[in-house]
């Protein structure tokens, strides 16, 4: 499959989904999500882990992946993509993987992190 698909946008939909920033706590979290509000009237949401600023970002509370944060690509096939990347020499962690209710997979990590950013891919 990778000598065949050339352009990943393309083939998979692929675009940035959100943007992670670790915070070393839930009150930390909070305030940053209450910066990006200020600044962009980005609604925050809370989640058990993270507070997101409606969509774009998210500010893990204290358990974020990667020395400076991570990077959510959504994907229209994530099996495919999965495979995709697997050929290109990116591994997946998975000891990552979510999954939804039906056993799909929600999001998986990469193992390695580009430039201390986690890279994850997410179904769309």
């Amino acid at each position: 499959m990778s000598d065949t698909i050339t352009n990943p946008v393309e083939a998979f939909g692929l675009h940035v989904a959100h943007v992670g920033i670790n915070a070393a706590s839930a009150e930390e979290a909070s305030q940053i999500a209450g910066l990006f509000q200020t600044l962009m009237g980005l609604e925050p949401n809370p989640t058990p882990v993270s507070v997101f600023a409606d969509t774009l970002v998210e500010v893990m509370s204290g358990c974020g992946r990667g020395e400076k944060g991570h990077i959510g690509f959504g994907v229209n096939d994530i099996v495919a993509a999965e495979e995709w990347f697997e050929g290109r020499g990116f591994t997946v962690n998975e000891s990552s993987r979510a999954l939804n209710p039906d056993g799909s997979t929600k999001l998986v990590y990469f193992n390695d992190q580009i430039a201390g950013f986690a890279i994850h891919l997410c179904q769309d």
